[in-house]
C-alpha cells in the first residue's frame, strides 16, 4: 500500500511539473503540429492567428478586380474588350467599348475581365510574369482615382485577418515629382541635379501634394469605414504607413526626382516612412540603370540619413536576365542602397559568394520580405526552389508579406498557408516571423512599442484560447 501511494504521489508530482511547463505557446504549437497536414483545420487556425504587419504591399495590386470593376461602373467608365482595359470616354458596345455597368450584367464578359486583371484561372504553363505585370495597366484608371476606397478595402481586410499594421506602397504625390523631374531635365552631376530641383520649389510642391493626397485618402477611408462612430469597421484600428514608390524603368531625371521626393516626403510627413523601387526588375532599363539608381540612393542617403530604406532586389529567376544581372543586386542594395529591408531576394543564392552574403545579411539584421504567391506566379519559384528555408538557416530575419494580393488572388492567411504547406514552417517559426514584421517595420519608436505590446497581447489571447480548447473535458478516474 505504501509503495502504491508513493508511486501515485510521484505520478501526480510529475503531472504537476508537466502542467507547470506546458505553456499556452507549447500547447498551441502541439495543436498546430496535429493539424498542419489538414488544410480544412489549418485554415481557420491561421486565419485567427495574429499576423502583425504586412511590410510589402503594393496598394494598387492589393485590390481585387471585382472592386475595380464596381468603381468603374459607378464612375461611368468603359471596358475596351480587345485588351480588357478600363477606359474613359464615350462607351459604345458596338465598338467593343461597353459600359462597365453593362459588363457587370454579363457573366461571361465579367469573368473574362476579372481573369485579365488578375491571376485567376491563369494557366501555369503560360507566361505568368507578363500576365501579372500586364494586369496593372488594365485597372490603372480607377486605381488612380480611388486611393481612399483602396485604403479602406485593404484596412478592413487586414483587420478581418488579424493584421494590425500595413506599409502601403503608393505614389503619394500623384506624380508631382515625376513631372518636375522631367521638366528639369537630366544632369549627371547628382549634386547639381538636386540643387536645381530644390531651387525650383521641388520640396514645397512635392511635400504639399503628399499631404493633400494622403489627407484626402484617409478622410475617405474614415468615411467608408465609419471611423469614430459606434459602427466603426475594425479596419479603423489598423495602423497604416506609406512607402513612396519609384518607377525604375523611367528616364534618369524622373527616377532621381521620385527618389528625392521619397526622401523629402519621409522627412516631412511621418505617415510616409520610406521609398522603394518598383516595376519589373528584369525590365531592360531597370537592368541597365541599376548601378545608376544605387548611386542616386547612395548620394541622397547622405543628405537624409534618418530615412530608412527598403528596396526590391533579386526578384529574379535564372533565364529572365543575363547571369551577370543576378550576381550583385541584393549586395549592392545593402551596401550602396543602404537597404534595411530587401523585397523578395528570390534569386539571392545566385549572387557572388552567396553564403557570405547571407552571413552579412544576418549580421547586419537586413530583413527579407518574402512573398510566396508572387514568387510562384511571376518567377515560377516555389517549394524547395525558394530560398526561405536557407535564409532562416543562416539567421537572416524574414517576414511573410502579400506583395499584390488582389492580382495574385491571395490573402494574408493564404501566404501563411503556403509557408506551412510549401516551406514546412512550424508554429514557433511563424510566430518569430510575425514578430519580425513589427520589429523591422519603419513605424516610429512610440508606435512600434505600442504595436509590439498589442501583438503580444493578441498572441496571449490566441494561445490561451487554443490551449483551453485542447484541454481534456473529462476528469481522470
Amino acid at each position: 500500500m505504501t509503495r502504491r501511494f508513493g508511486a501515485l504521489l510521484a505520478g501526480l508530482c510529475c503531472a504537476t511539473a508537466i502542467a507547470a511547463i506546458d505553456t499556452p505557446e507549447a500547447a498551441t504549437a502541439r495543436s498546430f503540429a496535429l493539424i498542419r497536414s489538414n488544410p480544412a483545420r489549418l485554415w481557420p487556425f491561421l486565419r485567427e492567428m495574429p499576423k502583425g504587419g504586412d511590410l510589402h504591399n503594393h496598394l494598387s495590386g492589393a485590390i481585387y478586380a471585382e472592386s475595380y470593376l464596381r468603381w468603374a461602373a459607378e464612375d461611368g467608365l468603359c471596358l475596351m474588350t480587345a485588351t480588357m482595359t478600363i477606359v474613359g470616354g464615350a462607351c459604345d458596345a458596338s465598338a467593343d467599348r461597353p459600359a462597365v455597368s453593362a459588363v457587370l450584367q454579363n457573366a461571361t464578359l465579367y469573368g473574362q475581365a476579372v481573369d485579365a486583371m488578375s491571376m485567376r484561372n491563369w494557366n501555369p504553363a503560360a507566361n505568368g510574369h507578363d500576365h501579372f505585370f500586364a494586369s496593372f495597366s488594365r485597372f490603372n484608371l480607377p486605381s488612380n482615382a480611388r486611393t481612399g476606397d483602396m485604403v479602406a478595402e485593404v484596412a478592413s481586410r487586414a483587420a478581418a485577418e488579424h493584421v494590425s499594421y500595413l506599409e502601403l506602397m503608393i505614389t503619394p504625390d500623384g506624380g508631382m515629382a515625376t513631372r518636375l523631374g522631367r521638366a528639369a531635365g537630366w544632369d549627371a552631376d547628382l549634386g547639381r541635379q538636386r540643387d536645381k530641383l530644390l531651387a525650383a520649389g521641388f520640396r514645397e510642391a512635392v511635400v504639399g501634394e503628399v499631404r493633400k493626397q494622403i489627407d484626402a485618402a484617409e478622410a475617405r477611408r474614415n468615411q467608408l469605414l465609419a471611423c469614430g462612430t459606434p459602427k466603426a469597421d475594425p479596419g479603423c484600428l489598423v495602423t497604416i504607413r506609406y512607402i513612396s514608390q519609384v518607377a525604375r524603368a523611367g528616364p534618369p531625371e524622373a527616377v532621381f526626382a521620385q527618389i528625392l521626393g521619397g526622401f523629402e516626403a519621409a522627412t516631412a510627413d511621418p505617415r510616409v516612412v520610406s521609398f522603394n523601387l518598383v516595376q519589373p526588375e528584369d525590365n531592360p532599363t531597370a537592368v541597365r540603370d541599376f548601378p545608376l539608381h544605387m548611386s542616386m540612393i547612395d548620394f541622397l542617403h547622405a543628405q537624409y540619413p534618418r530615412v530608412p530604406i527598403a528596396l526590391h532586389a533579386d526578384e529574379l529567376a535564372p533565364g529572365m536576365v543575363a547571369p551577370e544581372a543576378m550576381r550583385f543586386h541584393v549586395r549592392d542594395s545593402m551596401r550602396r542602397g543602404h537597404a534595411r529591408r530587401i523585397g523578395h531576394a528570390t534569386g539571392v543564392m545566385h549572387e557572388d559568394a552567396a553564403l557570405d552574403l547571407l552571413r552579412e545579411m544576418a549580421a547586419q539584421k537586413v530583413l527579407v520580405e518574402v512573398a510566396l504567391s508572387s514568387a510562384d506566379q511571376i518567377l515560377g519559384v516555389k517549394g524547395s526552389r525558394h530560398p526561405l528555408r536557407t535564409l532562416l538557416a543562416f539567421g537572416v530575419p524574414v517576414a511573410i508579406v502579400t506583395d499584390d494580393m488582389g492580382v495574385s488572388r491571395s490573402t494574408h492567411t493564404q501566404e501563411f498557408m503556403k509557408a506551412v504547406d510549401e516551406q514546412g514552417l512550424d508554429y514557433r517559426t511563424m510566430k518569430a516571423l510575425i514578430r519580425n514584421s513589427i520589429e523591422y517595420s519603419f513605424a516610429d519608436p512610440a508606435t512600434k512599442t505600442r504595436l509590439k505590446m498589442d501583438l503580444e497581447k493578441a498572441f496571449r489571447a490566441f494561445e490561451g484560447g487554443i490551449s483551453k480548447a485542447a484541454r481534456p473535458t473529462t476528469s481522470p478516474e
